[in-house]
């Protein structure tokens, strides 16, 4: 049987009160498959994967193969957006390919994080001039809590947290004097009191 045939069967198999009556409004799954594929085709490869993964129908009907794949990044660096590693890159398998940095790229294509990241670009998601879900804070602060283990800077995190010890150190420091710090050894009281003396 052809795969179009068993993507029919699917669709009817997904949507049984497909034969409704003319008042009730139409739904993607109520047009021919010939505008599905068309539709399908029209499609730059995060869109397609999130149509395939909607139901049993357009798993089988949507096409997400290499040269969807191939076209999504370069397109992506055409627009001088990050790219994933080319070692890392499988393209054998949806699932494959979907992994680390890919993954990440879609999250924040999705979240429109990428959009307006220079000037001129605009939305990457709806194709505007200006991207008006791109200034929302909470979801910026979250892109870039992504961003650090991901990226490789998780080190950055771990140079973070000494630093801030030490800043908090320095504070307790100065707050409780520098004679009575119990940190403070006999050499370093003998210097304050020199410093004391000489001015």
């Amino acid at each position: 049987m052809a795969p179009l045939a068993k993507a029919l069967q699917r669709r009817d198999a997904a949507c049984p009160g497909r034969n409704r009556s003319p008042s009730t409004p139409l739904h993607l799954l109520d047009l021919p498959p010939e505008i599905h594929l068309l539709i399908s085709r029209q499609l730059i490869y995060p869109d397609a994967l999130s149509l395939r993964f909607t139901n049993r129908y357009f798993f089988h009907l949507v096409d997400t193969g290499i040269r969807l794949k191939i076209a999504w990044l370069v397109e992506r660096r055409q627009l001088r957006l990050e790219c994933p590693n080319d070692r890392r890159c499988d393209l054998r398998s949806d699932f494959r390919f979907c992994q680390g940095k890919v993954q990440l790229l879609i999250q924040w294509r999705r979240e429109h994080l990428e959009c307006e990241s220079r000037p001129g670009l605009g939305c990457l998601v709806y194709g505007t001039k200006t991207c008006v879900h791109r200034h929302r804070l909470p979801v910026r602060i979250k892109h870039w809590l992504a961003v650090l283990p991901a990226s490789g800077l998780w080190w950055m995190s771990l140079f973070l947290v000494p630093l801030a010890c030490c800043w908090w150190w320095m504070a307790a420091a100065q707050v409780v004097g520098p004679y009575t710090s119990p940190t403070v050894s006999h050499f370093q009281r003998r210097l304050f009191a020199r410093a004391a003396c000489a001015s």
